[in-house]
């Protein structure tokens, strides 16, 4: 039996809590693979777990292991397994709030509907960065069903699902509006931006000089709330990544993505995996850690003006 080494902490609290043990080695069963993990991404998700900001449920124990985004080998297949194989390159979105624990352990089961294959020529820490970010996206867009030539807004447009959001809905026939500092704006140019406006209190009027009646919806990644929508038209659509806290206005529908409901669809991340690999996405990696320093990514993170995703390696 190998060892099964894991970010892991039992008590909530600051980045400090945080620590590289042993947790115990799984086996998988039908319909599961163990993923030999060599990348998991620290999220703000991650933050929000470690500080105990949502209960959990009652049979998950401590050590709780963080993580929902991770990329490595297959290296061993369950029961009745077919079309996945040890030697596999594959990521996943998974859930921290489950007995097996989060991503960012060396070896994690995997449910084989929550696999993507890694498309030959992206590295593992690359590949860890596209799972969940890219699925709230996608997810979010789906649900505001936007046809082409509609005006999306975004907000936090140099993170990483501000990213995601520029490029898919440009892919979809969107046109884009998206927030940024000086010090970025030539970033989200290059992302694919058709205009890039200032953040803050200049936001929402900037939108509206570009385009009078409003954007048709907005993409809250930065977490603006209720200031933003006064870049939203009339009876218009705001997605919010976290829960909104404050009322609509206008008749604008404001919506949640709970891309927690979505981690079972390795089809649409495979989907995720194949824009990566034509282009269509760029996945960014801010900085590889070894997990050892997990507890300085999460610091880093939480400081704020990070452009590109954390990688934990093991």
């Amino acid at each position: 039996m190998s060892e099964n080494r894991a970010v892991t902490f039992t008590e909530f609290g600051d980045p400090s809590v945080l620590r590289v043990t042993t947790v115990p080695f799984p086996s998988p069963g039908p319909g599961q693979v163990r993923v030999r993990v060599a990348a998991a991404t620290v999220n703000p998700t991650d933050l929000g777990f470690r500080a105990g900001g949502r209960p959990l449920p009652d049979e998950v124990a401590p050590p709780y292991i963080p993580g929902m985004d991770l990329a490595g080998v297959i290296d061993a297949a369950g029961p009745g397994v077919s079309g996945w194989a040890p030697g596999m390159r594959v990521m996943a979105a998974v859930s921290p709030w489950l007995p097996a624990g989060g991503a960012q352990q060396e070896y994690r089961l995997v449910d084989v509907d929550q696999l993507a294959r890694v498309p030959d020529g992206i590295p593992l820490e690359l590949a860890a960065t596209v799972p969940m970010n890219g699925m709230t996206v996608r997810t979010a867009l789906d649900m505001l069903a936007l046809p082409a030539g509609s005006v999306l807004a975004v907000t936090g447009s140099p993170g990483a699902i501000g990213g995601y959001a520029i490029q898919l809905a440009r892919h979809e026939g969107l046109t884009v509006v998206a927030d940024a500092a000086d010090a970025d704006a030539g970033l989200v140019r290059a992302l694919g931006a058709h205009h890039v406006v200032p953040r803050g209190r200049s936001f929402a009027p900037a939108v509206r000089k570009l385009f009078p009646s409003g954007a048709d919806a907005l993409i809250d990644a930065a977490l603006v709330g209720p200031p933003a929508l006064a870049a939203v038209r009339d009876a218009g659509q705001l997605m919010a990544v976290r829960p909104f806290r404050g009322h609509t206005e206008r008749d604008i529908k404001i919506s949640l993505v709970l891309v927690g409901q979505h981690l079972h669809e390795g089809s649409r991340v495979a989907e995720l995996a194949g824009l990566a690999a034509s282009g269509v996405l760029t996945p960014r990696m801010a900085e590889a850690m070894p997990a050892e320093r997990a507890a300085q990514a999460h610091s880093r993170l939480a400081a704020g003006g990070v452009r590109g995703r954390r990688v934990l390696t093991f």
